[in-house]
């Protein structure tokens, strides 16, 4: 089998777990690591067996021109080098998200298209087997939905760096809540048609113009409402940082600990935000006294993938789709749907108003 030749973009905790797939993966051959400090790409590098290292993404690009590229670096790099890896004829794999704007994004899509690439956005949960059994559940209850969600983070020290390095390009709301945004239009399968966003800077370490604590609300066309909250920093509170939770007509479901309690991962911890360890199914259905008639289900989802595992499963996804296997058109539309949702929401922070949006 001829292997597909991967570059990949920056060694944090994300470009780590995909260079791990990788030279895991039968279908790939890592052949580059790119980062801007050497420290993280020659640990890496020496884990992996002596891979090849770069300081300059662009520059390993021309050099090694392989057949595919994942970047994982700050989002203000990502439609530069998406563009420059399309352009040279490989396949892409990105962090979300896609682009900073719409405008970019659209383009990044449209010229895999003509370049007839590959191009997968790192939506993590849509390979997280219990997320997609929670957006299957969410589709049991009935329409409107009410989805509630949030990603709270108390950071500090290095994660708090990491942080404040992001948010000079992007806010909270905007990085992670593609995530859960997507979720949402997962579950309710309807058009965005109405964003609403308040802000709040709580950081002098921050940019006059940036916020690190942000909520948004979305409505859609079949009636359905989320809601989704992200903080950052050393001020965050640990309770209620995580909230994963679908009300309808039917009932509920939750992503909760056994017994509804509080979690004990820390709230800057990478897997205590994709970790679900359980389902709480509620049904609303009653008798003729009013008195429920099904009793709440608890379902153990403690079996999940972490964190490597998951991001195994997103580079599996990418191999079927450089094969042919697998059709990211509706992928790419979602990515778009949730990336507009989320840049209204930023623009109604800045504004003071409510987003209309068009049909995509």
């Amino acid at each position: 089998m001829t292997k597909t030749r991967v570059l990949v973009i920056g060694c944090g905790n994300m470009g780590a777990s995909h260079a791990r797939a990788y030279a895991e993966l039968d279908d790939f051959e890592l052949v580059g690591l790119v980062s801007r400090g050497p420290s993280s790409r020659e640990a890496l590098s020496a884990e992996l067996g002596g891979i090849p290292c770069f300081d300059d993404g662009l520059a390993a690009l021309a050099e090694l021109r392989p057949d595919a590229v994942s970047i994982n670096t700050y989002p203000g790099s990502h439609y530069t080098l998406c563009k420059a890896a399309l352009e040279a004829g490989a396949h892409v794999f990105i962090e979300k998200p896609l682009a900073e704007t719409s405008e970019e994004a659209r383009e990044l899509v449209e010229l895999s298209k003509a370049q007839g690439r590959a191009l997968v956005v790192g939506y993590i949960l849509r390979v997280h087997p219990a997320w997609e059994r929670f957006i299957e559940l969410a589709r049991s209850l009935g329409k409107p939905l009410v989805m509630r969600m949030n990603l709270n983070q108390q950071s500090r020290g290095e994660q708090w760096r990491t942080h404040k390095a992001l948010m000079d390009s992007i806010s909270p709301i905007v990085d992670c809540g593609v995530h859960y945004v997507d979720v949402m239009c997962q579950m309710t399968r309807a058009q965005p048609v109405r964003v609403s966003a308040i802000g709040a800077r709580l950081s002098d370490e921050l940019a006059a113009d940036m916020y690190n604590y942000g909520q948004l609300q979305v409505t859609f066309d079949d009636g359905s409402v989320g809601w989704y909250e992200a903080g950052w920093g050393p001020m965050m509170s640990e309770t209620a940082y995580f909230v994963k939770d679908v009300i309808g007509p039917r009932g509920a479901v939750s992503i909760v600990d056994r017994g509804g309690k509080e979690r004990e991962e820390e709230s800057a911890a990478i897997d205590s935000h994709t970790a679900t360890n359980c389902l709480h199914v509620h049904h609303a259905e009653r008798d003729a006294q009013g008195e429920f008639v099904r009793a709440d289900e608890w379902i153990d989802t403690r079996d999940e993938p972490d964190h490597d595992g998951l991001c195994r499963l997103e580079q599996e996804l990418f191999a079927r789709a450089i094969r042919g296997e697998f059709d990211p058109s509706d992928h790419l539309r979602d990515a778009l749907h949730s990336m507009r949702i989320v840049l209204a929401a930023d623009e109604s922070v800045r504004t003071g108003r409510s987003i209309e949006l068009e049909p995509l």
